[in-house]
Formats: C-alpha cells, structure tokens, sequence
C-alpha cells in the first residue's frame, strides 16, 4: 500500500534530478558549444553547430540503449540496499569519471566518447529516479513529475550560471560538474528511500520492453509524442548559444551573460507551469487537455523567433516556452504513470519513457545543425520547432487511460 510522502522526500528527490539536469544540460547548452566552436572563416561556425550535433546525437544513441537496459535490471536487482538505489550510485559514477575525462580533451571524437559515458550515467541514474515515482507514490505523481520538470529547468540555470559566475573555463566547468554530482548524487541516492526486496527472492531475468508498455498503443502513442516534442524543444533551445552568436551577433562573452539572463527567465516559467500543471492534473486527473494545450503554446515560442528574432523578443519565446515546455513534461510524466501494466517492471518501462526526452533533447541539436547547414540561419530551425511540437501534441489525443 502506497503511502503519502513529506517535503523531505520531495527534498532530496528534487536535489537528486536538479544535478542530474545540471551535468546533462550545462555541456549541451554551454560546454560543448564552447569545446567545439570553429569560427575560423566564413563557414567555421555552421562546422562547429554540425560537429556539436552530431557529438550529443551520438551521446544519445547510448542513453536509448542504457536507460531501459539499466531499469529493467534495477526492478530485478535483489540487494540490502534496495533496488533503485545500486543504480543511483552507478549512474553517478560512470557520470563523473566521464565528466572528468572530458575536461582534458579536445578532438570532437574524444569529446564524444566522453559524451556517451556523461548519457549513460545519466540515463543509468534517471531510470532509477524516475521508477520511485511509481514505486512509492499513487496520488502525488502529478506533483513528483513537476518536481522532475522544475529541476530540469533549475539544473540549467544553476549549471550555466556557476560556470559564468565563477569565470571557469571549459576544463574548470566540466570538473565542477563532476565533483558536484560525485557528492551529491552520493549523498541523495543513500538519503532517499528505497524499500528493499523481499530477501531470498529470485532475480528473473529482465523481460524485454516490448512485451511490457510499448506493447500498448497508447504508451506507444505517449513515447512518441515526447519524444517529439522534446526534439521540438530542443530545437529552440539546445542551439541558443549558436543563434545568439551568429544569429543575432552577438559577442562570445556577451553571449555568455545573455544565456544565463534568457535561462533565468526560462526557468522562472517552466517552474511555475510544471507545479501549477501537476497540481492541476492531480487534483482533476484531467491530463490529456494540458499536454496538448502545453505543446501547443511552446509552438507559439518558436513561431515568435521566427517571425521577430531580435535580442528583445528572444525573452518573449524564452517565457513561452517555460510556460508550454515545463506543463508538458509535468503532466506527461504523470500520464505515462497511468499507463504502467506492471508495477515490477515500473523502472524499465519509466526508462523508457526517459529516453524519449533525453533522446529527443539530444537529437534536436544534430536536426538543428542539419538545418542551419542547409539554409544558412535560424528561421527553418524554429519554424520546424513549431511544427514537431504542435504535432507531438496531438498525439496525446490517441492515448487512452485504462480504467
């Protein structure tokens, strides 16, 4: 019987998913960016926005496979220390030692190699987090999902703005990552609770995912749509750097300071929508209306860059889609709980679920590039932003909720 948590749980739940977002989206918004930039000649720049495409792509690719792998062995895991948490601390430290090594190297190949093992151990670590939402809670999903929003939102800004702040380097700014989730993501995988299996049970082996959620057309439906919007997002957002660089000419350490100023007003939305989204969803357990409605509004984002892409108006999109992107991703994890057939399998099918964000956030980056290359600007890059997002959203009108 699934019993209500405190603030405490909430605490250290949202802590653990504010470092995880910081070491994911620091490098993709700022690190990378800064590791790869090529503004040699004439072309340079358009370079360093596909190599940095294809790097995150790559890093991706390896969080498909590790996510749903890692959840699949967590719900089989049989240890004192529970089932969620020997994952945790894996996630952490293959995050760490991959943060490190990526501080020292410069080719794009080397950086991607340390890419993968940053988006394994994230994916590792997240698979775990997320499956003590169905795990432990019934009527606070709504409110644990925004609290996974919130810290994604937050992670950015506390990410970008340490390294900033403190004047660091790419090397200083990757090591800071590194010690800090090493500390951390530790310190809040022990302190969160997670009940350990009956002792003496069996392990069976991991069941594939097919036979589990996706066998479901509605969780089929639900998995596609985030992943679309997500790519949708990340469009908008993964190639800011870039846009204020070339697009709008700025200078690189301008550049710098109008990132963090645009993520501070982005996460100040996306906070708000996710725990007025959540809460709402909770206490009318209506979620299909706000995930499409939410999508919908961070289309508005995009199609404000593209018909007025000043410095001014970068403000305007980065407010409307805090408000689209942190209700979407509130609600919609909420909603994929509703749909989980099996509560022993709740880590996989949740790493599953993962990766169509984390995927989505790590691919919109190598479209993007593919785009720029092709026209040359921004414009098509958020013009399509528009488009995946409205229809990702829609997609939410195929899921039906058992009853």
């Amino acid at each position: 019987m699934k019993t209500r948590v405190g603030a405490s749980w909430f605490t250290w739940f949202t802590i653990a998913w504010l470092v995880i977002w910081a070491i994911q989206l620091t490098p993709v918004q700022l690190l990378i960016p800064l590791q790869l930039d090529s503004p040699d000649d004439a072309d340079g720049w358009i370079r360093g926005v596909v190599t940095s495409g294809l790097v995150l792509a790559i890093g991706g690719a390896a969080g498909l496979v590790a996510g749903p792998l890692a959840g699949a062995w967590s719900d089989r895991t049989g240890s004192r220390l529970g089932r969620r948490r020997p994952w945790a601390l894996t996630g952490t430290a293959i995050s760490t030692v991959s943060l490190v090594y990526t501080a020292f190297v410069e080719s794009a190949w080397a950086v991607a190699i340390g890419w993968i093992g940053v988006s394994v151990g994230v994916a590792v670590a997240s698979a775990a987090l997320t499956a003590m939402i169905a795990d432990q809670l019934d009527e606070q999903r709504g409110a644990a999902s925004a609290a996974v929003g919130s810290a994604q939102a937050v992670g950015i800004i506390v990410g970008v703005a340490a390294v900033t702040l403190l004047g660091l380097d790419v090397t200083g700014g990757y090591l800071l990552l590194a010690g800090t989730i090493a500390v951390v993501g530790s310190t809040t995988a022990f302190l969160l609770p997670d009940p350990a299996p009956d002792v003496g049970s069996a392990v069976p082996e991991p069941v594939p995912a097919a036979s589990g959620a996706l066998a479901d057309p509605s969780f089929r439906w639900l998995w596609a749509g985030r992943l679309i919007v997500n790519i949708g997002n990340a469009l908008g957002t993964g190639l800011l750097f870039f846009f204020l660089l070339y697009g709008l000419d700025r200078d690189k350490d301008g550049a710098e300071d109008d990132l963090l100023l645009l993520i501070v007003v982005y996460t100040v939305f996306v906070v708000a929508s996710s725990i007025i989204a959540g809460a709402y969803s909770d206490r009318t357990g209506r979620r299909h209306g706000a995930v499409m409605l939410s999508a919908i509004v961070q289309a508005g984002a995009a199609l404000v860059l593209v018909m007025a892409p000043s410095f001014g108006m970068t403000f305007v999109a980065a407010a409307l889609i805090g408000v689209g992107y942190g209700a979407f991703m509130s609600v919609g994890l909420a909603l994929a709980t509703d749909l989980l057939p099996d509560d022993q399998d709740n880590a996989r099918d949740l790493g599953v679920v993962n990766v169509s964000a984390n995927l989505g956030q790590l691919l919109g980056p190598l479209v993007g590039a593919g785009l720029v290359a092709a026209s040359g600007g921004f414009a098509l890059v958020f013009a399509t932003a528009a488009v995946l997002s409205v229809v990702g959203g829609l997609m939410t009108k195929l899921i039906r909720v058992p009853a």
